[in-house]
């Protein structure tokens, strides 16, 4: 069986899931390569052991990048794409070359994300209507009809019921979790005065560290926070740090955003399934979560992190301060996570169910 995957992204979780997936998908006896967007990025995979080539797309007009995959999905069995682009032109042209296609939808578009598990989530401020209306009757409904194509993998169940409401066809949908390499733990938390609270997130609107920064502020406990990342929103947070008091680091885009942390803290007002929380789980790292999206089905409430409702900085500033004074419980919520991981969201298990679903997928088409 040849696979071939399509993806036309420079960084982002997306891409981080398919340097998961892709090795563990060839070490089940398939024949993968990879379409990536630059020759660094093929060069990454290469040394995972995957055969990978360079192919350019750059917008979804991009009609002569995108006349690029035509010659390379030839003899691919299963195509599978992993971003917007990539899924209009990846499967549109696998089709065509009789492959089975299939899309990982990683996400919807901020402006929308919120609604999954959450009907009365609010409109992002600066948003118009129209915008908001072309998402949901413009931009699903052409997804929805992409999906006839092929079938579509979610990571997660929530999104895949907020797909199936929208009149998504069920018997198209996959939930496959994202999936991590085993990891060394963090160790027994720093002793000192301060929490140290971790964020890894673009910094912009639907990440909540707006929410984060309030938190730190109506917290009891001394609290520090570190936040990697970058985005649109960086200079606005930095002033509500500095006029709230609040110790706030923003580190921008780091290689190792968990160290030197003590618990991670997701406070998205939407998220599908954060390789953030995976990460910080797999290494040992209590998490505190925004109850959205498919953050609870990563986060076992109470026993392997804490969850509480989304833009609420009062009930996240007061589960931070029970972890500050209680570094046991801190620990013990960072080792059953990491547990929880190794038995639930391992690379080698996703690698293991994808393959099943592609031969389920090529069997049906014999």
């Amino acid at each position: 069986m040849r696979v071939v995957y399509v993806s036309t992204i420079e960084r982002g979780g997306p891409l981080t899931h398919l340097k998961q997936l892709a090795p563990h998908v060839a070490e089940e006896g398939i024949d993968v390569h990879v379409l990536c967007s630059s020759d660094e990025l093929a060069e990454s995979f290469r040394a995972l052991g995957v055969s990978a080539e360079a192919v350019q797309v750059g917008h979804k007009l991009d009609l002569r990048g995108a006349k690029a995959f035509w010659p390379r999905l030839g003899g691919a069995d299963i195509v599978h794409t992993h971003d917007r682009r990539a899924g209009l032109f990846g499967r549109l042209a696998g089709r065509a070359r009789g492959a089975q296609v299939i899309h990982t939808l990683h996400g919807l578009p901020e402006e929308i994300a919120a609604r999954v598990g959450r009907d009365d989530a609010p409109d992002p401020p600066g948003v118009t209507r129209g915008r908001i209306e072309w998402l949901l009757h413009g931009y699903l409904p052409i997804e929805r009809a992409l999906t006839r194509l092929g079938h579509v993998v979610s990571p997660s169940q929530a999104l895949a019921d907020f797909m199936v409401e929208r009149g998504f066809p069920a018997h198209l949908l996959h939930v496959i979790p994202y999936g991590i390499e085993p990891a060394s733990a963090s160790g027994k938390p720093e002793e000192r005065e301060a929490l140290v609270a971790g964020v890894a997130a673009n910094l912009e609107y639907w990440k909540g560290v707006d929410v984060l920064i309030e938190a730190a502020r109506l917290a009891d406990q001394p609290l520090r926070i570190e936040i990697s990342g970058d985005g649109s929103l960086r200079g606005d947070l930095e002033l509500q740090a500095r006029e709230a008091g609040v110790e706030a680091h923003f580190n921008g885009f780091v290689s190792e955003p968990l160290a030197g942390i003590d618990v991670l803290v997701q406070p998205s007002r939407a998220d599908n399934l954060p390789l953030a929380v995976l990460e910080a789980m797999a290494v040992g790292l209590a998490v505190v979560g925004a109850r959205v999206g498919g953050i609870p089905e990563l986060v076992a409430d109470g026993e392997s992190g804490i969850l509480v409702p989304p833009e609420d900085p009062r009930a996240l500033a007061a589960a931070l301060d029970s972890l500050a004074r209680d570094r046991g419980r801190l620990a013990e919520l960072g080792r059953r996570g990491r547990e929880r991981v190794a038995t639930h969201f391992s690379a080698e298990q996703v690698g293991r169910r994808t393959v099943a679903l592609y031969r389920e997928l090529c069997g049906s088409s014999t």
